[in-house]
């Protein structure tokens, strides 16, 4: 350790073995089941809350615990995976793997809700049994990779993040068409096919992750250094000083990211709230919740979601190869543009079959924003704290989500003018305004052939 004044993190550098293609992706399949469940969570979650009656300007308030959740639970959890060291369970791996089973748990209860607030409750429970796997989870990648396959392995989890909210999307499309009735609450059963499948995905692919790819034990410099914090004191106490710590020390050009975010992911919230009764009203014209027109929208948002991610997943590689030709700023810049010019076409199409045009852009945003910020931020911050730093990257992400919470409702309700084809074009216009702040990064170096740990030049 350093005195005071200098950075408390000492440079580790070292030699990881390079994985093959097949160990890539069995490492990232794990993905594909918590983002099955964060699919469920897109699509389905704010139509049940309207098959029950909530109001549109209540959906914002109702998806609060996304946020929240995100907001206390993943960086918490990073930085204890930080501190934490079993030679049978390993680092990252119990954290995900508990996460994993929260869902499948949440997942199977959810379509038996019977009013607003339980299905409330089962989202703060299925939220933060998903922010509990996530970050240990893209903590494990940049933990097993070599710099130069880093790219490889965070759009490896983008293309399993498109495959899971594919398949949790279709799922409800296909289910629609093979189960007929509903609850004495209202929920059609065929919601009821498309959380139980989510339920044994969820885990099931975890599972597979946790069993076939083992964690690099701690060189001896990184066991002295967890054994030092363990003496001086460790518990959430702890963590909560560590993500302080880290956010003061936090390099300038990851801090510019967090202004990249507040546009792309308020406006990524704003298209999912809000996609369902946009097409509700431009294709099928209306904007009744009972009606069969909305039913038939919920379904096609499924396919037109399922659509979008199958769009993810084709691209997701490539995206590696050109990030590494043009740099991931460029890429990233390039595929949030295209995104915000297919959200402001979308609300004006009237035919059902012409909404599959303009969501391919946001089909290769959701690729890049998956993947391509994060082969840039693991250059900017030492791997002995890339689970505390992997969960602050996530504050960036739930802190837009907490401001639309609490901002968007009356937002819609009055410049918008309760209009949902109005919320998906203010979407386009915020991602656009993400690719103007993500001029202002500077980015770092290709680290290529050892994990040099030290902070990379980032502008200060």
């Amino acid at each position: 350790m350093t005195t005071q004044g200098e950075l408390t993190h000492t440079t580790i550098v070292r030699q990881k073995p390079l994985m093959d293609m097949k160990q890539i992706m069995l490492m990232n399949f794990g993905f594909f089941g918590i983002q099955y469940s964060f699919g469920m969570q897109q699509t389905a979650v704010n139509p049940i809350f309207q098959f029950l009656n909530a109001k549109p300007e209540e959906l914002p308030i109702l998806n609060l615990a996304g946020p929240i959740t995100g907001l206390l639970i993943q960086p918490m959890i990073g930085a204890l995976s930080d501190r934490t060291w079993s030679p049978r369970w390993g680092r990252r791996k119990p954290f995900f793997l508990i996460g994993a089973i929260g869902c499948a748990l949440c997942l199977f209860l959810f379509p038996f809700v019977a009013a607003v607030w339980m299905a409330v409750l089962l989202l703060w429970l299925l939220d933060a049994s998903n922010n509990t796997a996530m970050e240990p989870y893209r903590a494990f990648i940049a933990d097993k990779l070599p710099p130069s396959q880093l790219g490889k392995g965070f759009l490896a989890q983008s293309f399993f993040t498109g495959f899971g909210i594919t398949l949790a999307n279709l799922s409800l499309f296909v289910f629609q068409k093979i189960l007929d009735g509903t609850t004495e609450a209202g929920i059609p059963y065929w919601v009821f096919g498309a959380f139980m499948l989510g339920s044994v995905c969820s885990v099931g692919s975890v599972l597979v992750s946790v069993l076939t790819t083992p964690e690099i034990p701690p060189t001896p410099e990184e066991l002295a250094a967890l054994k030092a914090k363990k003496e001086a004191g460790g518990g959430f106490g702890a963590a909560i000083a560590e993500i302080k710590e880290a956010v003061v020390e936090m390099p300038t050009e990851l801090r510019k990211l967090a202004l990249v975010y507040l546009f792309q992911w308020y406006g990524m919230v704003c298209y999912w709230q809000f996609v369902t009764a946009s097409m509700a009203k431009s294709v099928w014209g209306t904007t009744d919740s009972k009606s069969k027109g909305f039913e038939e929208a919920v379904g096609w948002t499924g396919l037109v979601n399922g659509w979008y991610n199958i769009v993810t997943f084709t691209v997701a590689f490539s995206l590696v190869a050109l990030a590494k030709r043009r740099g991931a700023k460029f890429v990233h810049m390039s595929c949030l543009l295209l995104a915000a010019v297919g959200l402001v076409i979308f609300p004006h199409l009237t035919n059902k079959y012409a909404l599959f045009v303009p969501i391919i852009g946001l089909g290769i945003a959701w690729a890049s924003i998956m993947g391509v910020p994060y082969i840039m931020a693991v250059r900017m911050i030492p791997s002995t704290r890339y689970g505390v730093y992997m969960g602050i990257i996530n504050m960036m992400i739930v802190i837009p989500m907490l401001i639309q919470s609490l901002t968007f409702g009356k937002i819609y309700a009055s410049l918008l003018g309760d209009n949902p084809n109005n919320a998906i074009m203010a979407a386009g216009v915020l991602l656009a305004c993400a690719a103007v702040a993500m001029a202002w990064i500077k980015e770092p170096p290709i680290v290529r052939d050892v994990d040099d740990v030290a902070y990379l030049p980032s502008g200060h």
